[in-house]
């Protein structure tokens, strides 16, 4: 049973910085995809970015330039770098794997953690 638990959320000002990892307990084999969602009140899940089997990673236009996904294989952790975070970021973030190819398509995800809460002041 693949298990994923969030950390590293919190308050922080507009333009600041967070980390949130992602710890994977189970077997998760390196064909799987891993990835960053959000979700804010009255807004829909949203996906942020996601890293592939090859390191390959992809993200919402809204944080281009701004978050970095990364992972440690050997710590079986993933990473979200948030840098000048913006109050618009303010969103419960989730982490979430499955096997398959790339996307930022929410329902194709099969195993999610319970989520990080993110709140950017201005």
């Amino acid at each position: 049973q693949v298990q994923l638990v969030e950390s590293g959320g919190g308050s922080v000002q507009a333009g600041g910085s967070l980390r949130l990892a992602c710890l994977a307990s189970g077997y998760i084999d390196m064909s799987y995809r891993m990835a960053w969602f959000r979700q804010a009140p009255g807004k829909e899940r949203e996906g942020v970015a996601a890293i592939g089997y090859y390191s390959t990673t992809i993200y919402d236009d809204s944080v281009k330039g701004r978050f970095t996904i990364s992972k440690d294989n050997a710590k079986n952790t993933l990473y979200l770098q948030m840098n000048s975070l913006k109050p618009e970021d303010s969103a419960m973030y989730y982490c979430a794997a499955n096997a398959g190819s790339l996307t930022l398509v929410g329902s194709s995800y099969t195993y999610w953690g319970q989520g990080t809460q993110v709140t950017v002041s201005s």
